[in-house]
């Protein structure tokens, strides 16, 4: 173990138990499920959202109530991303989306900010779906979904700015930042939207359910900083984000009461859902303490 900030974390050579072949295969079991919960699209994101976390909002209404509101609130975290980022210059003209997924949110930046966007997924299932939904949206000219990985990419000074949204858990740090600097232009940036470990005592639990690796925000602060990268804005919106956990619970427990009524089956069991929905009640009591926080980060490149 190494010390990173505050908290013991694993070293990169420790990280031989995370399975990166096995994060593709994740993904595309889990590309119906997304649909499902959701979709139908054409902006399907499969991120937190961010609510008012001065409103009370209960959760006994109906299924599809609750579904508006996580959709609404994915929509939104995106939304107050964007115009944090943008708020110092004009939009960026070409934007690479890491870790793109059904493409939510190249679909967003090409649809509300004209952007170009090329969005790198590693799912080879999810190129096709993202390019009906460009179509779908009028921008099929202007969203370019590529498979591939990040860490492989080779393009230099072709971006004016790259977005990670709750990707960056998957990758390699370090490397990630590299890849990025030199894919950006002088003066680029990079926002990315993420989940940071506060309390160790979590680490394996939350790697374990999503298949990821989550890190500290000291870690991604050395990192960018290696690459050349300075930290611009950091906000912590996890106070936000602890209410998307209890909405999606619900929606689980309404989609559980649905199937036992006779309504036709997802592609997840009855004790996948079940599991879910208590995971999620885990999720929450993690948000709303603080274990782990969402941030949104805003580097910006030298040069």
């Amino acid at each position: 173990m190494k010390r990173n900030g505050d908290l013991a974390i694993r070293p990169t050579s420790d990280d031989q138990a995370f399975d990166e072949s096995a994060v593709p295969l994740y993904y595309r079991r889990k590309t119906a499920d997304i649909l499902h919960k959701y979709g139908p699209g054409p902006r399907v994101h499969f991120h937190v959202g961010l609510f008012d976390p001065t409103v009370t909002l209960n959760t006994t209404v109906p299924q599809r109530v609750l579904k508006r509101r996580i959709v609404a609130s994915q929509e939104a975290i995106v939304a107050h991303a964007a115009r944090s980022w943008t708020a110092a210059g004009p939009p960026p003209a070409h934007l690479l989306d890491i870790g793109c997924g059904l493409g939510g949110g190249s679909l967003y930046w090409a649809q509300e900010h004209g952007a170009q966007v090329t969005g790198l997924t590693i799912a080879a299932e999810h190129v096709p779906v993202i390019e009906a939904f460009a179509r779908q949206t009028g921008v099929g000219r202007r969203v370019t979904p590529r498979l591939g990985d990040i860490h492989e990419l080779t393009e230099e000074r072709r971006y004016d700015a790259a977005y990670a949204n709750e990707s960056s858990g998957y990758m390699d740090r370090e490397g990630l930042f590299q890849v990025v600097a030199r894919a950006l232009r002088p003066g680029g940036w990079f926002g990315i939207q993420e989940h940071f470990i506060c309390r160790p005592e979590w680490v394996d639990w939350i790697n374990g359910y999503y298949k990821t690796r989550l890190g500290t925000l000291t870690e991604y602060i050395i990192a960018a900083k290696e690459a050349g990268f300075e930290l611009e804005q950091d906000e912590d919106v996890t106070d936000g984000v602890s209410e998307f956990w209890l909405q999606s619970m619900a929606w689980n427990t309404a989609e559980l009461t649905r199937i036992e009524q006779g309504g036709p089956q997802a592609s997840w069991s009855l004790t996948r859902l079940q599991e879910s929905a208590i995971a999620h009640g885990k999720l929450f009591r993690i948000w709303r303490d603080h274990a782990v926080e969402t941030r949104l980060l805003l580097f910006r490149l030298g040069g």
